[in-house]
């Protein structure tokens, strides 16, 4: 087994590694250096897209020479000064690196800015040293592409590690990093949490910002957070980031509180059934049911409820949003470049895409996001009887590398997709936050996890019953075997 430094580091979460940052206990470069090292020791599990080495490095060992006086001054500012990070390939600029978006379209692109996100990343002290893989535009939800290959779950090597946060998941699985950035547009936090055995809360939309170019991500499909090993890093991070930036229309009004919320009996409504109509694999179905009789030994009221839906309204108006969101990428690219993208530049579903979208029509993608409006509205009536629901993550296990590609027949790729996001899109089109948390593993201990999703904007109650469950049944040391 190869020697890798720090080896305590695995066992930190980003809380727990900023005390010890902060207390110059550990420095800023032993934790980057940490880091690194198993990026590279485990380079098996692809998580990894690119890395900014020189400018992480140069970051550490200068806040590793401060003195105690100015460590502290710093620290009260920045509370996770110092802890190594990671975004996601997709989404967000980091200035002077590139984001490809997974795409060989994009992949010399080069941000002149940093996000609003990455800003408020900086200011908590963060040190971005990488970003981790993502399949191209975040189509599908495992991480294949041509660009970068296969990310693997570490639990299993033959089995996915999910998507489109596979990069970021599987990076914390492995021990790279404690936490990772993540985005969701249908599933792409918490699909990978549950294959991972981590935990993922996508938040309300308009909780995190999205922008400045793009204020809303997928007509307001896709938000932006963590996938983490604990439930207080993700918790900390939605307080250091969450809030409107300048142009912001949409947005929960009111701020996460943090742990201050008092945890009291939740009525939770279990939703068993898939909302296509299709079967949900045993080990999905085994997962929640688990999780509901936790609940009722926690003192909580389960009840057999799901709310009414226009599914298939919904689900047609989320390929136009996807489609006609990955056209507009596009075609600023190709105004960047004066020239026009290329079919070999793509993934072969992605370029079908591109191809449909041109043809949607200004009605479509109207009806597209008045689809979304009424399908919040079902769920907040829903939600007037209970506190939050209850589902499987997914309606199947992580499935096997090539089973979900973007270059495969798309009759294809429909019957797989269709069992990875049937629960979880459901609260992109709405809004709703929803978590998924470790809680089941299965007979071949690959990780299953749950889905809870509340009421909009109400992070508190399902981060209170994440910290409940994450005692009750604690994950901490469930961990995969990596080298």
């Amino acid at each position: 087994m190869t020697h890798l430094p720090l080896p305590e580091f695995e066992g930190w979460d980003a809380t727990e590694m900023a005390a010890l940052l902060r207390t110059g206990q550990v420095t800023p470069l032993e934790v980057l250096e940490a880091a690194q090292h198993r990026a590279l020791a485990r380079a098996n599990i692809n998580a990894m897209a690119m890395f900014h080495d020189d400018m992480a490095h140069d970051k550490a060992l200068r806040l590793s020479q401060y003195a105690q006086t100015q460590r502290d001054s710093e620290t009260e500012k920045a509370a996770l000064w110092g802890v190594p990070f990671a975004l996601k390939d997709l989404g967000v600029g980091l200035k002077g690196t590139i984001t490809t978006h997974g795409c060989a379209f994009f992949k010399d692109t080069v941000a002149d800015f940093d996000s609003t996100l990455v800003q408020r990343y900086l200011a908590a002290g963060l040190n971005i040293f990488a970003k981790t893989t993502s399949p191209e535009f975040g189509q599908t939800a495992t991480t294949e592409s041509k660009l970068f290959g296969n990310t693997l779950n570490p639990w299993n090597l033959s089995l996915s590690a999910g998507g489109s946060s596979g990069g970021a998941a599987a990076a914390v699985a492995a021990g790279i990093l404690p936490v990772a950035h993540a985005s969701d547009g249908g599933g792409s936090i918490r699909i990978p949490a549950s294959h991972c055995g981590l935990f993922g809360l996508k938040p309300s939309r308009g909780r995190i910002p999205m922008g400045p170019n793009s204020l809303e991500g997928w007509m307001g499909l896709s938000c932006q957070h963590v996938i983490s090993r604990s439930v207080r890093d993700s918790a900390l991070l939605l307080q250091l980031t969450q809030g409107d930036e300048s142009g912001t229309r949409t947005s929960p009004g009111h701020a996460y509180k943090g742990n201050a919320i008092k945890m009291r009996p939740l009525k939770i409504a279990l939703m068993l059934n898939n909302p296509f109509g299709a079967p949900v694999h045993p080990n999905c179905l085994a997962a929640a049911q688990a999780t509901a009789k936790l609940c009722e030994s926690l003192g909580h009221h389960i009840d057999i409820a799901q709310p009414v839906l226009a599914v298939g309204d919904m689900f047609g108006g989320m390929g136009v949003a996807t489609a006609t969101g990955m056209l507009t990428q596009v075609q600023a690219r190709e105004a960047a470049l004066g020239r026009s993208a290329r079919e070999d530049e793509f993934e072969a579903l992605n370029w079908r895409s591109l191809e449909l979208a041109k043809q949607f029509t200004a009605l479509q993608v109207f009806k597209a996001r008045a689809a979304f409006d009424q399908a919040g509205r079902a769920i907040d009536l829903f939600l007037a009887d209970y506190d939050c629901i209850l589902s499987p993550v997914t309606a199947a296990p992580p499935p096997a590398i090539g089973a979900m590609t973007l270059n495969q027949p798309y009759e294809d790729f429909v019957k797989v997709a269709m069992m990875a996001s049937p629960f979880t899109a459901l609260f992109n089109m709405s809004g709703h936050p929803a978590m998924s948390v470790p809680l089941h593993w299965n007979a071949d201990n690959i990780p299953v996890g749950t889905q809870f999703a509340g009421r909009y904007g109400d992070e508190d109650t399902l981060l209170a019953l994440a910290f409940q469950l994450e005692q009750a049944a604690p994950w901490k040391d469930k961990r995969p075997k990596v080298s």
